[in-house]
């Protein structure tokens, strides 16, 4: 497994020591973890924004948003 190096004050490390303790896990495990769900709520917030200018787009060029029934029924499901 590839190793990163991560530089922080003295505080930070005490922090994160204490942190990790707390939540009964590695050094290594808390700040994988919290790196990670922070990118991925970032993601997330992102895609989510850019979904919903393309829908005001859509909404502005007048494209009406389809029910989920008529999604349904194109796509042969069944509700």
């Amino acid at each position: 497994m590839p190793t990163i190096t991560l530089k922080v004050s003295e505080a930070d490390k005490n922090f994160m020591k204490a942190m990790a303790k707390f939540e009964g896990v590695s050094l290594s495990e808390l700040i994988r973890t919290k790196t990670l769900e922070a990118l991925e709520d970032e993601y997330d917030a992102r895609v989510g924004e850019l979904a919903y200018e393309e829908y005001l787009d859509d909404l502005a060029n007048g494209l009406e948003p389809m029910t989920l029934e008529e999604m349904a029924e194109e796509l042969g499901i069944e509700l």
